[in-house]
């Protein structure tokens, strides 16, 4: 007996046995990281996101295949947490899109489903790179798409699907040098064929026949060598000293990877045509000419039409002709231009966080004043400015609160805010425009997805802080008598002047670049690249600091952490001091988890 079509009971099924796959492999996904630091936690992230979808599913239950997959979706959204969260929110926000007519899909309509979700994460992701979980997602649908012609059975389907993802993931090291260099595939792709596996679990039990010669067919066809015999759902790639592992997708190493100048459509826009305003309110809209017109000199075009506003993405080489081209549609509203490569060379200079990083559920620290209850003010009484920082340690959060932080969300390498903890703490200030720091490479995306689902009732700006010491730096250039455009510029010029240190412990032997790491021994980070190694603490620290003095005369901010040694922290402000007589070096606890000590040298 095959399965025709999918409603939403047996929607519903297969997301929970999605999300308790996931949920039992989540600690193999998080061990799978390039760098061999005690926080890789991909794994974390896709399980707290899919159990706040689950969660909500179970809440409101429905036979329509159209109204569970948009349930689903609204809790994903609201609960998405790192990059790969969200982007996995997003795969399903444009599934339930696809969807929302249909009480039961058939395999074409599925196959549809899942291509709509590719193409709405892929819009999700300003610069999508490949050899990530976007990949596994779209050469899955892609094929889904091209198998669905060809069978009307959804189980024999989703086979096909599953293969497909694991063969996609096979490759994944072949498009993101990072991966390949360590010998290792994508972790958020291996975390979306966990699901698609709980997916095909359910299909098969649902069939009510033996199919069992169809279950085995789901190992994927890539060499032998290239699976761990333990476990065929996972696939690995063989390094040249036989040790076998799988690590996360590294979109921002890739990009460390990039020239600064081969961004060829430099700025980056974001803005709303209101149709019903300005000189050319109400003329028709021609969508193709309008996205053919900005292709001439732009890409990553995204237009989102509706009677009312257009909303306009795009990055390209002329902005002012891009808005002489909205304003034949209306009056434009809410823009915002980035310069890409302004960007680029900030995150080459001033430093990232080193991986997508792990969370906890993020909860406001006891100690902070404010709750998360909504602010409601009358405008009068609204102040100018307001300020959200995330932040892991007492010391840090009570750092962040004497530059004038409103909220500080508990939250970093160990813990990721999800969107709905950022929309919830936007909405208990009052102020009229809120600055976001995420001080987290892999937290800006959640931060982003709240300002746009709040974009009608708050103007809200996230500043791309990827580390502690750039949130300190941005909050610390903030300037009450300034406009919000001035601050943010100032900002960014702030955290381009500092550069970030961590110093961790190793969880595994490893070979990166030409260091050759032992497990338990000391590593030090700088701007997301591993620079010293060592078996004590302070032979680590001082290799590190090495590499991120410049001149000698710089701004030296020690954060120590939890598990900081005393001894360790002074014999290091006493070698500072004798190798550079001319720097400025500041000691603070910091009681941040996971790292020993925190650096900001700032020039």
């Amino acid at each position: 007996m095959s399965i025709r079509s999918l409603n939403g009971t047996d929607f519903t099924a297969m997301v929970l046995a999605g999300a308790e796959q996931l949920g039992q492999h989540a600690e193999h996904v998080n061990s799978l990281n390039v760098f061999p630091v005690p926080d890789g936690d991909t794994g974390t992230n896709m399980n707290l996101t899919m159990s706040a979808g689950v969660a909500e599913i179970k809440r409101k239950s429905s036979a329509s295949i159209g109204e569970a997959a948009g349930i689903l979706s609204k809790g994903l959204l609201m609960g998405a947490r790192g990059n790969s969260g969200v982007i996995l929110s997003q795969l399903f926000r444009g599934f339930s899109r696809s969807a929302a007519p249909y009480e039961e899909l058939n395999t074409l309509q599925f196959a549809a489903a899942l291509q709509n979700g590719v193409d709405a994460a892929y819009k999700a992701v300003v610069k999508p790179v490949e050899g990530t979980i976007l990949t596994v997602a779209k050469e899955a649908a892609k094929h889904a798409n091209y198998y669905a012609r060809r069978t009307n059975d959804i189980t024999e389907l989703m086979n096909e699907v599953l293969l497909k993802a694991k063969e996609a993931l096979a490759m994944t090291p072949e498009l993101l040098p990072v991966l390949k260099q360590v010998g290792v595939v994508d972790s958020g792709g291996q975390g979306l064929v966990y699901i698609y596996e709980g997916f095909m679990e359910v299909l098969l039990q649902s069939d009510g026949v033996n199919r069992t010669s169809l279950k085995k067919e789901v190992t994927p066809s890539v060499a032998a060598s290239a699976l761990k015999p333990s476990a065929p759902a996972e696939v690995v790639v063989k390094k040249p000293a036989q040790q076998q592992v799988i690590a996360p997708e590294m979109p921002l190493s890739a990009q460390a990877r990039l020239e600064t100048e081969d961004i060829e459509f430099l700025y980056d826009m974001e803005f709303f045509i209101n149709r019903e305003l300005g000189e050319n309110a109400g003329v028709a809209f021609d969508d193709e000419a309008f996205r053919k017109a900005l292709s001439v000199n732009g890409d990553s075009i995204i237009i989102i039409a509706d009677d009312e506003v257009i909303k306009v993405h795009v990055h390209s080489k002329t902005p002012g002709d891009v808005l002489n081209l909205a304003l034949q549609y209306g009056e434009i509203t809410q823009i915002h231009i980035l310069n890409m490569r302004e960007q680029h060379r900030d995150l080459l200079t001033a430093g990232m966080d080193i991986a997508p990083s792990p969370e906890l559920f993020a909860e406001i620290p006891p100690e902070a004043a404010r709750s998360l209850e909504e602010a409601v003010l009358p405008a009068d009484e609204m102040a100018p400015y307001g300020f959200i920082a995330v932040s892991s340690g007492d010391g840090i959060a009570e750092i962040f609160q004497s530059l004038g932080v409103d909220v500080v969300l508990s939250g970093g390498q160990t813990m990721n805010p999800s969107t709905e903890d950022f929309v919830k703490a936007v909405r208990s200030i009052a102020a009229e425009q809120v600055f976001i720091l995420p001080n987290n490479s892999n937290i800006v995306l959640a931060a982003e997805q709240a300002r746009e689902l709040l974009e009608d009732e708050r103007r809200i700006t996230v500043i791309p802080t990827k580390t502690i010491p750039q949130g300190m730096a941005a909050a610390f250039a903030f300037q009450e008598d300034e406009s919000a455009e001035t601050n943010r510029d100032q900002m960014l010029e702030a955290i381009s002047r500092v550069q970030s240190g961590q110093v961790t412990h190793a969880v595994r032997d490893t070979q990166y670049d030409e260091l050759d790491i032992k497990a338990g021994h000391y590593i030090g980070i700088h701007n997301s690249k591993i620079v010293a190694t060592d078996e004590t603490m302070l032979q680590a620290c001082e290799g590190l600091l090495k590499q991120m003095m410049e001149s000698g005369d710089e701004v030296v901010t020690i954060l120590e952490g939890e598990e900081a040694d005393p001894e360790v922290t002074a014999a290091l402000a006493a070698w500072l001091e004798e190798q550079y007589p001319d720097a400025e070096v500041e000691v603070h606890l910091g009681g941040q988890p996971v790292y020993y000590y925190l650096f900001s040298v700032e020039s």
